[in-house]
């Protein structure tokens, strides 16, 4: 691989911003997807850190902002691996692990909440992480090479 021109790929990240906010249609070749996660990636972390030392809720409307084109984007990855993008609905399964803790400390009562916080929250936690093993899985495997049900394959992508 040659030189890596950061201007592209930042302009990819914008492009899928702007262009492709709400897009679950077609397909997403490899390079694309992941240097688009490298560069969001990049901003988690920085939003983080700015976060951490001010506004502790920026990251959080930073990630609701982003939420629809990350998830636009698993989605037609998904799409070019001819896998179906309701895949992407597992990485909900945590957060609905999460209220359901959440009701069951509120009607068990402090010594309840305990309980069921450490043994959740360990549930959770694996939960997550197998989730996103999956997905990382499903999204690293190559495009069908030819059209598929989701449209013909993306146009090809590089970062030089």
């Amino acid at each position: 691989m040659g030189q890596i021109d950061f201007n592209k790929v930042w302009q990819n990240f914008l492009d899928t911003l702007t262009n492709h906010y709400v897009d679950f249609n077609g397909r997403v070749g490899r390079q694309q997807f992941w240097f688009y996660m490298l560069v969001m990636a990049v901003l988690y972390l920085a939003v983080a850190i700015v976060a951490s030392i001010t506004i502790g809720a920026l990251s959080t409307l930073f990630s609701l902002a982003v939420l629809l084109p990350n998830l636009g984007m698993v989605v037609r990855r998904l799409h070019d691996t001819g896998k179906p993008g309701i895949y992407a609905a597992l990485l909900a399964v945590p957060i609905v692990f999460s209220l359901l803790m959440f009701i069951l400390m509120l009607a068990t009562g402090p010594f309840g909440a305990l309980f069921f916080f450490a043994g959740f929250l360990t549930l959770i936690w694996l939960v997550d992480l197998v989730i996103l093993a999956v997905m990382i899985y499903l999204c690293a495997q190559p495009g069908q090479a030819g059209d598929n049900q989701y449209g013909p394959p993306p146009p090809v992508w590089t970062p030089g």
